[in-house]
């Protein structure tokens, strides 16, 4: 562990590393939170594994893949929200065709790239020791983004995911929120993506907020508490898997699982031991 810190007031890569997970988790505590109330992480999944394609194709016209992955993310939120809204008995096969042409899509295009191949596993797994600075400016923007939608929107977001109903009787643009709010899910996925890669991104969107939701119950406190153990998960994870040389992704998800097991055996002591005894015959 100290070996991690010597190396990070040295290593600019490692500075640039700890910043990335700072941004993560701040879009991690506050959209993660919205996924877990609302349960859409299955949605959220879609999104994630559908970016895959645009990251081939501007890889292979020889753009960003990062704003590939941008964009593909948002087409895959409208199509799976829209979905979602009209067209609910097909939700389940649409999220499932997006998820695997996506990753097909993404295979094909990065396979044909000329001049070079493409590490998949730095994309599938992530590697947040290679974000460059350039990233760095762009997440933070992406950030900004995020947090100003939350503070305009926070009242209208919560009523839509705690009570769409009672939102809609209140007037409320319940369907439009409800497509803004899976844009800014894809957002931070395709923040995510810079830390732990396609696969692990979902773990680290809604681990943070479920061991947040063992302990507090205003969706404000949440946001809070889950965007501080996003902090915590990812730097933690940095140090343990520097002098090891673990893949840093991999062991950011196994910290925050480990910590969820954890917390989840807790709580559900807690309640055992609070609720009333069961009275004998």
């Amino acid at each position: 562990m100290m070996e991690f810190f010597t190396a990070l007031a040295e290593q600019s890569f490692l500075q640039s590393a700890v910043i990335a997970g700072v941004l993560a988790s701040i879009a991690c505590g506050l959209i993660g939170s919205y996924v877990v109330v609302m349960r859409i992480s299955y949605l959220a999944g879609g999104i994630a594994h559908s970016v895959m394609g645009g990251m081939g194709i501007a890889y292979f016209l020889g753009g960003s893949p990062f704003v590939g992955a941008l964009i593909a993310a948002v087409i895959s939120a409208l199509i799976i929200g829209l979905v979602k809204l009209y067209w609910q008995a097909r939700e389940d096969t649409l999220i499932g065709a997006l998820w695997a042409s996506g990753m097909a899509l993404g295979i094909i295009f990065i396979s044909q790239t000329p001049g070079y191949q493409v590490d998949l596993m730095s994309y599938l797994f992530g590697n947040i020791l290679l974000v460059a600075e350039d990233d760095l400016w762009l997440m933070a923007g992406m950030d900004v983004v995020i947090v100003g939608a939350i503070a305009l929107l926070y009242r209208p977001f919560q009523a839509v995911a705690f009570d769409p109903e009672f939102a809609r009787l209140r007037g409320l643009p319940v369907n439009l929120l409800y497509l803004l709010l899976l844009c800014i899910v894809a957002l931070t996925v395709v923040l995510l993506i810079q830390v732990v890669g396609l696969i692990l991104v979902i773990a680290l969107l809604t681990l943070p907020a479920a061991i947040a939701g063992h302990y507090v119950r205003t969706l404000s406190s949440l946001m809070a508490l889950a965007t501080l153990l996003g902090l915590g998960f990812t730097s933690t994870g940095l140090a343990l898997s520097y002098g090891p040389d673990l893949p840093a992704g991999a062991t950011i998800i196994l910290l925050a699982a480990g910590c969820f097991v954890i917390s989840s055996l807790f709580s559900a002591r807690k309640k055992s031991m609070q609720s009333p005894e069961t009275p004998r015959k």
